[in-house]
C-alpha cells in the first residue's frame, strides 16, 4: 500500500494543511554532494534559514525502502553519515527502491516527484542536472530535465552546474517546454559563477512576479515545471578562469576512467574540489543557503496570495 512506503512528516502535513509555506529538499546533495560532516551541518543550516524565512523544510529521502518528506535530524544524520554507499534515487529508481527496501537520496528528479505527490510547490537544490559535455557522444543528459519538462514544481538552483554543457542544457528545456527565470538577471548563472554567456527566458527581480507567473502556469494546468535560476552572490563566487581549467581536466579524468551516467556528478564535483583547493566546494554550500533563502521568500508569497 501506498501510506507505507511513503510518510509525510507531522511538521509538513499540518503546515500543508494549514496553508502555510513549505520548501521542499533534496538529500543527494546531502549524501553524495558534500562530505561529512559538512553535508550534515549544511543540512541543518539550511533548515534554519527557511524557518528563519518563513516557511517549513522539508528535505526527502528513503529509509529502509520508506520514502519520507519531511526528514528529521537523525535521518538526516543517517544518510550524510553513509554517504556514498547510499543509493542515488532518481524517479526510475522508485519502485526498486521500495520493493527492496533500499536506503536512498533523492535527486532532483525523485524530490519533484515526491514533493507533487505531497502537495508541495517549491524546490530549492544548488545546481540541477543537465545535458553532460560531449553528450552527442555519450547521451548523457540528466533525468532533471524530463522531470522539469512533466512535473508542475518550481526548482530553484544556482543554474545547472557548470560541469554540464550549458548551451545544450538550456535547448533541451526549451524543447520540454519549461520558463527558465533569472532573478535580477537575463543571463544563466553557471553554478559556481554567476555569469555563463548564455540567456535566460524572462528576468524577474522580486519573489513576487515569480510566485506570480508560477500561479498562472499551475492555473493553466500547463503540467511543467518552472526553473528559477538565482546568482552566486558575487562575494563567494569562483571566477571562471579558475573554474573552468578545473573542469575540463575532471572531464578528461573521467573519460579516461571510464566514468559516466550516475557516478559522472559526483566524480567530476570531487575533481573540481580538490583541483580548486576546496574552493568550490565553500561556494557551492553559499549558494545553497543563497538558494533556499530565495525559495523560503517565493513559498511565503505563494501561500500569502491562497
Amino acid at each position: 500500500m501506498l501510506k507505507d512506503c511513503v510518510r509525510i512528516s507531522d511538521e509538513v502535513k499540518q503546515a500543508l494543511s494549514e496553508g502555510r509555506a513549505v520548501v521542499a529538499l533534496e538529500s543527494t546533495i546531502i549524501a553524495h554532494g558534500m562530505p561529512y560532516p559538512q553535508n550534515v551541518e549544511t543540512a541543518y543550516e539550511v533548515d534554519k534559514i527557511i524557518r528563519a524565512h518563513g516557511a517549513v523544510p522539508a528535505t526527502i529521502g528513503v529509509i529502509n525502502g520508506e520514502f519520507i518528506v519531511g526528514l528529521n535530524k537523525e535521518e538526516i544524520e543517517y544518510l550524510g553519515k553513509h554517504g556514498a554507499e547510499v543509493r542515488k534515487v532518481s524517479r526510475r529508481d522508485i519502485s526498486t527502491c521500495i520493493s527492496k527496501k533500499l536506503d536512498g537520496a533523492t535527486t532532483v528528479s525523485a524530490t519533484m516527484f515526491f514533493a507533487e505527490m505531497a502537495g508541495i510547490s517549491v524546490f530549492a537544490t544548488g545546481g540541477i542536472g543537465g545535458v553532460h559535455r560531449g553528450a552527442e557522444e555519450t547521451m548523457d543528459i540528466s533525468n532533471d530535465l524530463d522531470e522539469l519538462g512533466r512535473t508542475p514544481v518550481m526548482v530553484v538552483c544556482a543554474g545547472a552546474k557548470a560541469i554540464l554543457d550549458l548551451g545544450k542544457t538550456l535547448e533541451y528545456l526549451e524543447t520540454k517546454g519549461v520558463p527558465v527565470i533569472g532573478y535580477g538577471t537575463k543571463e544563466l548563472p553557471a553554478f559556481f559563477s554567476r555569469r555563463s554567456g548564455f540567456e535566460v527566458d524572462y528576468r524577474m527581480d522580486t519573489p513576487r512576479e515569480i510566485a506570480d507567473a508560477f500561479a498562472v502556469q499551475k492555473e493553466l494546468k500547463m503540467r511543467t515545471g518552472m526553473l528559477v535560476c538565482n546568482p552566486i552572490p558575487e562575494e563567494y563566487e569562483v571566477p571562471h578562469d579558475v573554474i573552468e581549467p578545473a573542469i575540463q581536466k575532471a572531464v578528461e579524468l573521467a573519460e579516461e576512467k571510464g566514468i559516466h551516467g550516475k557516478e559522472s556528478t559526483p566524480f567530476l564535483l570531487s575533481t573540481v574540489k580538490e583541483l580548486t583547493g576546496g574552493e568550490s566546494l565553500a561556494a557551492n554550500i553559499k549558494l545553497v543557503y543563497n538558494n533556499v533563502a530565495l525559495a523560503a521568500d517565493i513559498a511565503v508569497e505563494m501561500a500569502a496570495a491562497k
